[in-house]
């Protein structure tokens, strides 16, 4: 394959879903749950399978991330996990920067598989902290402790990983702002090329929501979520962390390129239960039942995504990100919205791209809905 076909191919990313864990988190609605090691080994094989069924792919694509998520992924035997990279490798054509990332719950990753990570090629780890108090951790149904967190984030660093982001959530039952500093007291010395800060947030047929729906009482006060966010960004932008995306931050060089291709609409392919893709402008979603995965269905539904779609995902997504987004020749569908959201303060505009204000990021659901016609 030369040098100039490469060039003329489309970025993909891929996306590679591991519905198993130890436990099922309290707040967690994702489709993720405990499963035997039979089931765990089917899976694999059928995923090995979906991913052979892919390969004309590359001949209009080149990968430019793989990211595995769950779930959690670190679950997985290290030369099952290693299997399925190599197999992606062998039917599609990687860019020589590919980032691949593996997500990992402390206690599930021990050093023998990180080095089979390195060894296969993974050179970012996502370890899913969300807190340093083990009270919180507890609460939270998370099967670590931090101590536990230590070991494995000072492991992958022996591994030889040089970019690690954690996962941190706040607005959590019972916090306080005081309790969000103690954890950034901890997690700060250790500096992670990336740090994901993210809300608490209800989700319906969770344990969290049965339990805390009713009762705003138990939870931070929508002040106190606020304080939290501020000085979350500020504790972390004092420290050097760019801020380039509502929940994430990053030393400089070091932004998540696989998040920042969902935020662009960059196009992405899925593997794996319930998995999404995007296409041109076609959107795919996996089948979403186990038991009709594990029989070698992997086909769910498809839509065809129309020009108001199209718009509506660039603006919505695209906010996300501080830098903003230059609205292009969508402009013309959303000008009255604009210019109402820049006379309200919530947006900004320079140089020809819009952006959230400070304000207007902390009414972002607000301002997006703005753009859904």
């Amino acid at each position: 394959m030369t040098e100039n076909n490469n060039m003329a191919k489309r970025p993909l990313e891929i996306y590679v879903h591991i519905p198993f864990c130890v436990r099922k988190c309290a707040y967690c609605d994702f489709l993720s749950a405990p499963a035997s090691q039979e089931i765990q080994e089917t899976y694999v094989t059928q995923l090995l399978q979906e991913i052979v069924a892919s390969k004309q792919l590359s001949e209009d694509y080149e990968v430019s991330t793989v990211f595995f998520g769950g779930g959690t992924p670190s679950i997985l035997k290290g030369e099952q996990l290693c299997d399925i990279l190599r197999m992606l490798r062998r039917q599609f054509s990687f860019r020589n920067d590919v980032e691949i990332t593996v997500e990992a719950n402390p206690g599930t990753a021990d050093m023998d598989k990180l080095r089979q990570y390195q060894e296969a090629g993974v050179n970012r780890i996502s370890f899913g902290l969300q807190s340093a108090d083990d009270q919180e951790l507890k609460l939270l149904g998370r099967i670590h402790t931090w101590k536990q967190f230590l070991e494995s984030f000072w492991m992958a660093r022996e591994a030889g990983f040089q970019n690690i982001n954690i996962d941190l959530m706040s607005a959590l039952p019972g916090q306080t702002i005081e309790s969000v500093h103690r954890t950034l007291d901890r997690v700060l010395p250790l500096s992670p090329e990336h740090i994901s800060a993210y809300s608490l947030i209800l989700e319906e047929g969770t344990p969290f929501y049965t339990r805390y729906k009713g009762h705003p009482e138990l939870l931070p006060s929508e002040e106190e979520e606020r304080q939290m966010y501020y000085d979350i960004r500020e504790r972390l932008r004092a420290c050097g962390y760019e801020h380039y995306e509502i929940s994430n931050y990053a030393r400089p060089g070091y932004a998540c390129r696989h998040n920042l291709g969902y935020w662009e609409r960059t196009e992405y392919k899925g593997f794996g239960i319930g998995a999404a893709s995007l296409l041109k402008d076609v959107r795919y979603t996996n089948q979403a039942e186990l038991a009709e995965y594990l029989k070698g269905n992997f086909a769910g539904m498809e839509e065809r995504l129309t020009e108001q779609a199209v718009r509506e995902e660039y603006f919505f997504l695209g906010l996300r990100k501080t830098e903003g987004i230059d609205p292009k020749e969508y402009r013309v569908h959303y000008e009255e919205q604009i210019q109402k959201l820049k006379t309200q303060q919530l947006l900004e505009e320079k140089d020809g791209r819009i952006r959230l204000t400070e304000r207007g990021i902390d009414v972002s659901n607000y301002v997006m809905a703005q753009f859904l016609d």
